[in-house]
């Protein structure tokens, strides 16, 4: 049994399905998907928004092929676009020289380039290194050093990332750039020896071996949709509206559905929740997480007009727009939210699916212009928004727009597409809503901190305390993102 029907939560049903064995998946949700999901988010506009997770770099080809999803993941030409002045840092994925000349022009010389290189370099051999060995039994940390190498290690998994930052490079903006990996949903100083953020910079560039992040063709509900349509197609059984209220270790779950209360045996039961609600379940505690971003989703009607008139809007936000996300910057909102504060300028990345996948827009809205677009703002954790959800998501929400609005050269509420009734197509989640609508503590997108790649050999790190439960979310080892690896990883258990 299947607690959960999150897309990690379908990834091991059609793998235990496909392998003969009986999967029920019991979803609280009157769909499937968790966060990976798309949606008509504005009435009366013809727009498929991906809520919540947008975009993928963590799910292996292999989980493709194994379950025959059909499901198109593009690759995004354009990195990223940073906005200096009038100028701005631009990463073009097929034009190097391009790219060369854009930090001639922000940093003043080759130094920074060639240090760029260096570093992703290296980054990309961890990645090719350490991906496949997400899909197989842990290793441990001795193994893993010697996988990786000598000044891999040290730089990603022994001191502070915000230490080799400043180390390796010296331009304040190609610093930022690079921090912010560290920093997607998690809160943490990237120069503290507890290494929190190498953690979550290990992640997000080691995604399938290349670290690229991919558009899912449809939105991310076509992922979740393909995925559930893999587990039906080998014999599991989904049910929606169905919600755990308690587990028993000894194998059973009590469930509450429209028909009331049930209670169902299994041999094994495979949780697709965070480890704070498995413990709720199972009538015990845990501390809450705390998740830390701002998720912004706007339709506009066109796209903002850029300072920087040598780089065209559609270039600029089919990457991942950096704003106002300097290492001095990103320091400044920590400190500030640290000490209880919204931030006077968030740090923040934008980001315009349609550009690389119009199909999420109906054809009136891809004649006339429109794109959606989705902003993600770092150092915005919970505690913020706990005395006055509503207060402070408005004030979060002030302040990052006028943060963005300091890097474009018009007001991005000016671009805002109108829904029918008028109102602006604009919503914003904080990890308080995220806790009240999703069921997620804290808000956290990763269910908790996220751990290291390596632990007890042979083992999945997906086990708990209890022989009959494992854990099959992000909360588990290698957990975190939109990847199916625990999902995998759980099954894999469980099977062997």
């Amino acid at each position: 049994m299947i607690v959960g029907g999150g897309h990690n939560g379908l990834v091991a049903a059609a793998y235990l399905a496909r392998a003969g064995r009986r999967v029920l998946v019991l979803e609280r949700l009157d769909h499937v998907g968790g966060l990976a999901v798309s949606a008509r988010a504005f009435s009366g506009v013809d727009a498929r928004v991906s809520r919540y997770s947008y975009l993928v770099s963590l799910l292996p080809s292999k989980i493709v092929a194994d379950l025959g999803l059909r499901v198109e993941l593009r690759r995004r030409r354009y990195a990223s676009y940073t906005p200096v002045g009038d100028t701005g840092l631009l990463v073009d994925n097929e034009d190097a020289g391009r790219t060369a000349a854009s930090f001639a022009r922000v940093t003043g010389g080759s130094g920074e380039l060639a240090a760029w290189r260096r570093f992703y370099g290296m980054t990309a051999a961890v990645a090719r290194r350490v991906a496949p060995t997400l899909l197989e039994p842990l290793v441990d940390r001795a193994a893993m050093r010697s996988l990786v190498g000598a000044e891999a290690w040290r730089d990603l998994f022994e001191r502070p990332i915000g230490e080799v930052v400043d180390e390796r490079f010296a331009d304040d903006t190609v610093r930022g750039v690079v921090l912010t990996d560290a920093l997607i949903g998690t809160f943490a100083d990237p120069r503290d020896p507890g290494l929190l953020a190498n953690r979550c910079f290990l992640y997000h560039v080691i995604g399938d071996g290349t670290g690229d992040w991919n558009v899912p063709v449809g939105g991310m509900g076509a992922v979740s949709g393909g995925l559930a349509d893999a587990a039906r197609a080998a014999g599991a059984e989904i049910l929606t509206g169905a919600e755990a209220v308690a587990v028993d270790p000894a194998g059973e779950v009590t469930f509450r559905d429209t028909a009331g209360e049930h209670t169902v045996g299994a041999d094994r039961i495979l949780a697709n929740v965070p480890p704070a609600v498995l413990a709720r379940l199972l009538g015990t505690a845990e501390p809450a997480p705390e998740g830390a971003q701002l998720k912004v989703n706007m339709v506009l009607s066109r796209l903002p007009r850029l300072k920087d008139a040598a780089v065209d809007p559609a270039a600029a936000f089919s990457g991942t727009f950096h704003v106002n996300e300097g290492r001095d910057q990103l320091a400044r909102a920590y400190a500030e939210a640290a000490a209880g504060r919204i931030p006077e300028l968030p740090p923040a990345e934008v980001y315009c699916h349609s550009l690389t996948d119009p199909s999420i827009l109906g054809p009136g809205l891809r004649a006339a212009g429109a794109h959606t677009m989705t902003l993600f703002g770092l150092h915005m954790p919970a505690r913020l928004f706990r005395d006055d959800p509503a207060g402070s998501r408005e004030t979060a929400l002030r302040a990052t727009l006028a943060s963005m609005n300091r890097v474009l050269a018009e007001p991005i509420e000016d671009c805002l597409l109108r829904a029918p009734d008028g109102s602006p197509c604009l919503e914003v989640k904080t990890p308080v809503d995220l806790e009240t609508e999703a069921g997620l503590p804290g808000g956290h997108i990763f269910h908790r901190d996220l751990s290291w790649p390596y632990g007890e050999p042979g083992r999945w790190g997906v086990e708990t305390g209890f022989e009959r439960i494992l854990f099959c979310g992000a909360g588990a080892r290698r957990g975190g993102g939109v990847s199916g690896i625990p999902g995998h990883n759980a099954a894999m258990a469980l099977l062997s």
